[in-house]
C-alpha cells in the first residue's frame, strides 16, 4: 500500500503525478490540463508474487490499482474529481551475478509492464526497466546502491500518440540492524524523468528530484516481514509518500 499526498501551483501542462510503490517501482496518476493550484490524495494498493527458479534466479509479476481524488482552483472556479481502478501489471526477473564474499553483492533485475492504463486507453508491452543493486555487510550495517532505467515507447493515448517520458533513478541508502528483528534504513533517492510527449510535442521540461528515504523493517516472524517507507520530497514541493510493504514467504 502507497499513500501520496502533493500540492502543486501553477501546474498548466498536465503532468502526471508518479506515486512510487517500491524501491524501483512508480504508478503514473493522470492530471488535468488547466490546473492553477491542485492538491491530490492517492491510495495504492500493490498486489505481487515472487517464485525462485534457483538460488540465484527469480521471476515475478504484480499489480496495481488505485483510488485518488484532486482538488483545484483557478480564474475559472474551483473543481474536483476523483477516480479509482486498475492502474497497471508488471513481470520480470531478478538474478544474483555476486555473493557479498570478497567484495560487494551484485543483483540484476528486468521487467515489462503488461498492461498500462493511461487516461483514454491502456497499452501492453510499451515500458519497461532494467536495474542493478549492489550490496555490502558490515555487521550490523548494510550499504546498498540501486540504479535503474525504466524505457518508455510511444503508445496510443485516446486520439493521441503519447510517450510517457523516461527515468533514471539512482538511490544509495544504509540499513542498521537494530537486534534480529528490526532494521532501521535511510537514504537519499535522485531521479531524473523526462518530459511527457503527445504527438511528438514536449509536454513540459525534463525534470530532477532529490527525496529523502526513511524506512523500518520488521521481522514477525521467519519469512513473514513488515517494512514501511517515508518519502518526502527534499528538491522541491512534490509532496510526500508513505508506503507499507508486506512480504510472506510460503
Amino acid at each position: 500500500m502507497a499513500y501520496a499526498n502533493m500540492d502543486r501551483s501553477g501546474v498548466s501542462t498536465g503532468e502526471p503525478i508518479i506515486v512510487q510503490t517500491g524501491p524501483t517501482s512508480f504508478v503514473a496518476v493522470p492530471t488535468l490540463v488547466g490546473e492553477r493550484i491542485g492538491n491530490s490524495d492517492t491510495l495504492v494498493a500493490t498486489f505481487g508474487l515472487r517464485y525462485g527458479l534457483t538460488a540465484k534466479a527469480e521471476v515475478y509479476a504484480r499489480m496495481s490499482s488505485l483510488s485518488s481524488s484532486h482538488r483545484s482552483s483557478g480564474v475559472g472556479g474551483t473543481t474536483s474529481s476523483s477516480e479509482a481502478g486498475f492502474a497497471d501489471a508488471w513481470a520480470g526477473v531478478n538474478y544474483q551475478f555476486k555473493q557479498d564474499d570478497d567484495g560487494p553483492a551484485v543483483l540484476g533485475f528486468g521487467e515489462i509492464a503488461l498492461r498500462e492504463k493511461h487516461r483514454h486507453s491502456s497499452a501492453s508491452f510499451k515500458s519497461a526497466m532494467l536495474g542493478v543493486t549492489t550490496y555490502t555487510a558490515i555487521d550490523p550495517i548494510v550499504f546498498s546502491l540501486t540504479a535503474a532505467y525504466r524505457f518508455n515507447q510511444s503508445r496510443r493515448d485516446g486520439a493521441q500518440d503519447y510517450r510517457p517520458g523516461d527515468l533514471l533513478l539512482l538511490n544509495p541508502s544504509v540499513g542498521f540492524a537494530v537486534n534480529d528483528r528490526v532494521t532501521l534504513t535511510t537514504g537519499v533517492q535522485w531521479t531524473r524523468r523526462q518530459a511527457d510527449r503527445f504527438d511528438g510535442q514536449r509536454q513540459g521540461i525534463d525534470r530532477t528530484a532529490t527525496d529523502l528515504l526513511l524506512g523500518v523493517g520488521y521481522g514477525v516472524a521467519r519469512g513473514n516481514t513488515l517494512n514501511t517507507t517515508f518519502k518526502v520530497n527534499a528538491s522541491g514541493r512534490s509532496g510526500t509518500e508513505l508506503r507499507a510493504n508486506w512480504l510472506y514467504t510460503f
